[in-house]
């Protein structure tokens, strides 16, 4: 057995080991901070005083004090405090107080997922039983069994819920839920930030859709919010719910001491700047932690990193603890299995979680003391998110933040203000997008007729309701819209994905009897489902045997091999629109609509440890069809004939590798949200261009945003590049050549093309490079 140390102890001994302290780039510690109190105010219920009393709570933390302020004078608001900062009472005490006053108050929880919502029943419950109060709460998801539905319709004072669950089972059947909607006072929307891009635009007109059916049956609630720290939590909400907020930021709650520390892997071929792996590394670090007796979490960016990591760490740690004292968590895993793992971390069963951004949000987890996040997590609000996992309970803890060798890591690295001096990301959401406007447009129909000249929570929609007429979907008599197609429309609309529906994975591993182990979205199955692909889980390997595309299943078996698998994706795009174009010095910038066909080609297999290739084969899958927003820069044709096509292309895929990359910064999105595709002749206009496209159908605003900052930009681009220290190309700027681009262009490297092309858009003139 190991020595066992505390996060102090440890820490100390790692300052003193060189193999470590050596890739240490920044080390912060963030300081302790005392609670600053306010008084309970008069008005509040003597239950609710009793049950605070009985917790051994005599005082509100200032931002608990301010919400309950403005909620109690009819006020929206938002609470944006960190991570377990106490933001649930912030809304809790306002709705007992009201229900406690007035038994005939509704309240309505909306969680961006199932398990928070579970997560969240229990602590209001306990609440609630420490106030000997006859108030009943109860969680509404597609778990709940239809013998209890009737009774939460009827005598539900509070219902918690999601937002999928509210667009597809509460507001279609609104009439079952006269109850509710009747005596609607409050609804909470927890976890806001997590509310941007295309779930959020979803979100926002469903929410839309609520208040048309609350004005129906005569109730105008209070809308109650809480975020992590993101750049515009009011405007966020504002939009979101269309109502003033009141904007509650004056954290009262204490914290303990923390340390921040930036691992930056040691390069392992210096002429490309390739660095050993970050999942690597951060599996060396967890496994020291554990050894240490220190309960951690670590965070990767994908479900299959995930399954990496665990399975590493489960070589390494399980004769001290055994396997099932490592668990992984992400989506996917099915409720039963969720439940579990969070009640092992908080009784202490479980000493380590791997995790994507599922564990990110505020499921109790009890106490961790370290954090471990694999690679930069794409947005700084998520990195707070994560890093805030570690010393719930005012504990001395750390996080170590390891980088790999892509771009945004290695920026994040040689940048380490970008974390603790830059404001986090602004959320975007666009609620008027035409294809997400239509659909809940349908739905709201549906769910009561338009009046003639009604507005849409003030968007203009009589022409909208024009087209859904000569559709057959709505019918127009005596001045109102009706819905008259035989299908049921929120059924088909996902809120959170750009595919409609999921794929479900079968293990048939003991057949004939079969279990489902989980399921995923149909773009994500195209890469990590076909044919022959090693889908991993909780640690195991499963090979998949068919995936039968059109039935949404797929067939999957356990086996024990060495290595796991990853997929190319061939993406071809057409211009269907030019919105908005300028010309600069012969180089065409625009913005407008396009169609992207995606299909998975080709996968190849991949050996643990090594993480060498060892082995591919074709994947036959039809190619799915997206039609969104993009950005596009346009260089002169005569390039073809001045650099070839071979040269012009890795020109061009080595300026995308980077762009992608910088551009997610300017516009303060996750790099998986803007994606980039280089054409050497494209379709449209025959020049050699670049596109960066929003990756939902419809845009969400993210290439506009590129477009107008297109010279900051690409200003950062050309920094990037030549701070870069590898000799002609890597991973941390225009990526690393293969064997085959190295041949064809002997004497010019890639980092030299990409610069030459860059030159030529910035209006500094053609470089011949040989």
């Amino acid at each position: 057995m190991y020595t066992r140390k505390n996060v102090a102890q440890l820490l100390e001994e790692l300052k003193q080991d060189p193999a470590f302290a050596d890739h240490i780039v920044e080390w912060v510690t963030l300081p302790s901070q005392e609670a600053k109190y306010a008084p309970f105010p008069e008005a509040l219920h003597p239950t609710v005083r009793k049950a605070l009393e009985q917790r051994g709570i005599k005082a509100l933390y200032t931002h608990q004090a301010t919400a309950l302020e403005a909620a109690l004078e009819g006020k929206n608001f938002v609470a944006v405090t960190p991570t377990a900062s106490g933001k649930t009472l912030c809304y809790n005490l306002p709705v007992l107080n009201a229900i406690a006053n007035n038994p005939h108050t509704r309240a309505l929880y909306l969680f961006p997922t199932k398990a928070l919502a579970q997560d969240q029943k229990t602590e209001l419950q306990t609440f609630v039983d420490d106030m000997n109060a006859d108030i009943k709460t109860h969680t509404y998801d597609g778990d709940t069994p239809a013998n209890i539905r009737q009774v939460i319709r009827q005598a539900g004072h509070v219902v918690l819920t999601n937002p999928d669950m509210l667009h597809a089972a509460i507001l279609p059947h609104h009439t079952k839920w006269v109850a509710l909607f009747e005596n609607l006072k409050y609804v909470v929307i927890d976890e806001l930030h997590t509310y941007r891009g295309v779930f959020g635009s979803h979100v926002a007109n469903v929410l839309r859709r609520l208040k048309r059916i609350c004005r129906f049956y005569g109730s105008s609630p209070q809308f109650f919010c809480t975020s992590a720290t993101i750049a515009n939590p009011k405007e966020l909400a504002e939009q979101l719910t269309g109502e003033p907020m009141v904007l509650v930021d004056n954290n009262g709650a204490p914290k303990g001491r923390k340390h921040f520390i930036l691992y930056n892997p040691p390069v392992v071929n210096k002429p490309l700047n390739i660095r050993h792996s970050a999942t690597l590394e951060a599996r060396r670090i967890a496994s020291l932690l554990l050894k240490n007796g220190i309960q951690t979490i670590v965070f990767a960016r994908s479900r299959v990193k995930v399954e990496v990591i665990l399975h590493y760490l489960r070589q390494l740690v399980q004769k001290e603890l055994g396997p099932t004292s490592i668990r992984a968590y992400r989506g996917g895993y099915l409720p039963k299995e969720r439940r579990e793992i969070e009640s092992g971390l908080r009784n202490g069963n479980i000493r380590c979680v791997v995790s994507t951004n599922a564990l990110e949000l505020g499921v109790d987890i009890g106490q961790l003391q370290a954090c471990v996040l694999t690679g930069y997590p794409g947005t700084i609000a998520s990195l707070w998110q994560q890093a805030g996992r570690a010393g719930r309970r005012q504990d001395e803890s750390v996080v170590f933040l390891v980088g790999s060798s892509s771009p945004l890591d290695q920026y994040v690295m040689h940048h380490p203000e970008f974390i603790f001096e830059r404001n986090p990301e602004t959320a975007r959401i666009q609620p008027d997008n035409l294809i997400i406007l239509v659909d809940h447009i349908k739905c709201a129909a549906y769910e009561l007729p338009f009046r003639q000249g009604e507005t849409f929570e003030g968007v203009e929609i009589e022409e909208i309701l024009h087209f859904l007429a000569e559709e057959q979907v709505l019918h127009y008599q005596k001045n109102k819209w009706y819905w008259m197609n035989d299908s049921f429309p929120a059924h088909n609309i996902s809120l959170r994905s750009a595919s409609q529906e999921n794929v479900v994975i079968i293990d048939q591993t003991e057949a004939p009897n079969v279990k489902v182990i989980g399921e995923m979205d149909r773009f994500s199955a195209m890469t990590l489902l076909h044919d022959e692909a090693i889908y991993l889980h909780q640690g195991k390997q499963y090979q998949v045997e068919k995936l039968d595309y059109e039935q949404k299943k797929a067939y999957v078996r356990e086996v024990n091999v060495n290595y796991y698998t990853d997929a190319n994706l061939a993406v071809q795009l057409k211009v269907l629109e030019v919105d908005k174009q300028r010309e600069e010095r012969g180089v065409s910038f625009a913005y407008g609509d396009v169609t992207v066909n995606a299909m998975a080609t080709i996968f190849k297999k991949i050996k643990f440890e090594t993480h060498e290739n060892i082995g591919s084969g074709p994947i036959h899958l039809p190619e799915e069809e997206l039609h969104t927003t993009a950005a596009w820069v346009s260089l002169p044709a005569h390039l073809l004939n001045t650099y070839g096509e071979a040269r012009l292309e890795q020109g061009l895929v080595g300026l995308a590798h980077i762009l992608r990359h910088v551009a997610s910064f300017y516009v303060m999105c996750d790099p998986q949200d803007l994606f980039v595709t280089p054409q050497v002749k494209a379709v449209h206009n025959e020049q050699p261009t670049i596109f960066l496209y929003d990756r939902y159908p419809g845009g969400i605003g993210l290439s506009e945003q590129v477009y107008q900052s297109i010279g900051k930009i690409l200003q950062e681009v050309e920094r990037a590049i030549l701070r870069c220290p590898c000799e002609s190309g890597c991973p941390s700027c225009v990526g690393a050549a293969d064997g085959a681009e190295i041949r064809e262009n002997s004497s010019a490297s890639r980092k030299q093309l990409a610069m030459a092309l860059l030159n030529i858009i910035r209006g500094e003139g053609i470089r011949l490079v040989t």
